[in-house]
């Protein structure tokens, strides 16, 4: 077990605020996914269609679409309390990691704003010397690309830390070699679904 695994292991969870579970499960069920229902009535539908084609069919939205997307996304997670957002991946390492940021922008008059962008949504940038490679690279070279799967939605996950957006990603190298567990499942089920 490596060192990092250890530490893991030795880090406790918060302890939470019993709630009052409802009559009916369906009462709030999914309440906290960002589902392709809750994007269909955030969106226009011409970004809804080709959000659904991207998945479908692997055609790539447009900037303005991914913008719109993450827009629809923002106001949706403000409205449920989250204050961050976080890029969420199965590493190599047999956990999970996220990449915290902000909502919030430097907005070039001394102010912050509220924002969060397509390419914001759609990539982020996590140190990657942490993972494990399988080889891959050096860790001199420990570029790693996280990237949005629309496939998953996202959700928000609760603590007494507050609410945060977890956006479900892939995790890859520069040349975009698998570094989790995801993007190889995803890639045979692409594989089979080709040759089905």
């Amino acid at each position: 077990m490596s060192i990092r695994q250890e530490l893991m292991n030795t880090i406790r969870g918060v302890e939470l605020t019993k709630v009052e579970t409802p009559p009916s499960v369906m009462t709030y069920f999914g309440q906290n996914t960002f589902s392709n229902n809750e994007i269909k009535h955030r969106v226009t539908k011409h970004t809804f269609e080709s959000f659904q084609q991207w998945i479908d069919k692997g055609e790539t939205i447009s900037e303005g679409e991914a913008d719109e997307i993450a827009s629809a996304m923002k106001s949706w997670a403000l409205e449920k309390g989250a204050t961050f957002y976080t890029h969420w991946f199965q590493p190599l390492t047999g956990l999970t990691a996220e990449k915290h940021d902000s909502f919030l922008d430097y907005g070039g008059t001394g102010k912050f704003i509220e924002e969060f962008s397509g390419s914001k949504l759609i990539q982020g940038e996590p140190d990657a010397s942490s993972f494990p490679s399988g080889g891959i690279r050096t860790t001199f070279e420990a570029r790693g690309y996280t990237a949005w799967d629309p496939s998953s939605p996202a959700f928000i996950i609760e603590n007494k830390l507050g609410k945060t957006l977890c956006i479900p990603t892939i995790f890859i190298s520069y040349h975009g070699e698998s570094l989790d567990k995801k993007l190889p499942l995803l890639r045979s089920d692409e594989a089979i679904h080709k040759a089905a």
